[in-house]
């Protein structure tokens, strides 16, 4: 049981401390608040005068590894808005199948002994798939520019998490349109408080075919925001 406390603990925490570095880090943050009260609920129950069953930690591991790894493979994949969810949640989850399958395996049978075998190492191949492709591959620059949009909304703009921050993480080298409307981004917020960057992000831009190789409703959506900002900083004068 402590064993399987100290699992649900550390993959928590790993969640935590890598949520802090992604785009949108609400779902890395959920989904480790989840196993921390399940790792704090095993260490109550070792202490508990009635005896859990040693099913339970497992199967525990199964559902919410299971259910979070498809939740974060489908961000992954489709909405590109977390790469850490999936992985974590993959040592869970086979974590739990071990714990299953090993489970009286000296009265198993052969048959059965191989299947269990072949089941876990297909998710284990899954795991060392979701681990290459979230923390390895990583964010797309694409998300970067989402959630550097997101920031201008909400007003951070400056710091380790503001929009600038974000736009700058924005690159990709396949994508040159991607590149542009960083730098056309970068330019716009920085007209107002650096002239230098702004020059700077200018010349780049250019790099890439100047304003006119930038779609105008991106310009559009970063002024909009800009000028909210700006509309908000006036009415708290």
């Amino acid at each position: 049981m402590l064993v399987w406390a100290a699992l649900f603990g550390i993959v928590s925490i790993g969640l935590f401390w890598y949520a802090r570095h992604q785009p949108f880090p609400e779902h890395g943050n959920l989904a480790a608040s989840l196993y921390l009260f399940t790792s704090l609920i095993l260490f109550i129950a070792i202490s508990s005068p009635r005896e859990t069953s040693p099913t339970v930690p497992p199967i525990l591991a199964v559902v919410l590894g299971g259910w979070f790894t498809i939740i974060g493979g489908y961000h992954m994949g489709r909405t590109q808005r977390d790469v850490i969810v999936a992985p974590f949640s993959g040592i869970i989850l086979v974590s739990g199948l071990f714990g299953l399958v090993t489970r009286d395996w000296t009265e198993q049978t052969s048959t059965e002994q191989i299947g269990n075998f072949v089941i876990a190492s297909i998710f284990v191949l899954l795991v060392i798939y979701l681990l290459f492709r979230g923390l390895v591959v990583g964010i797309q620059g694409i998300t970067w520019s989402q959630s550097g949009l997101r920031q201008l909304e909400r007003g951070l703009i400056h710091g380790p998490h503001g929009a600038i921050s974000h736009f700058e993480r924005s690159w990709d080298m396949e994508d040159p349109a991607l590149n542009a409307m960083s730098h056309a981004a970068l330019a716009l917020i920085h007209r107002s408080f650096n002239q230098e960057e702004y020059e700077n992000h200018l010349k780049r831009l250019e790099r890439f075919g100047g304003w006119d190789s930038v779609d105008p409703s991106w310009i559009e959506a970063i002024n909009s925001r800009l000028k909210n900002h700006e509309t908000l900083d006036l009415s708290e004068e």
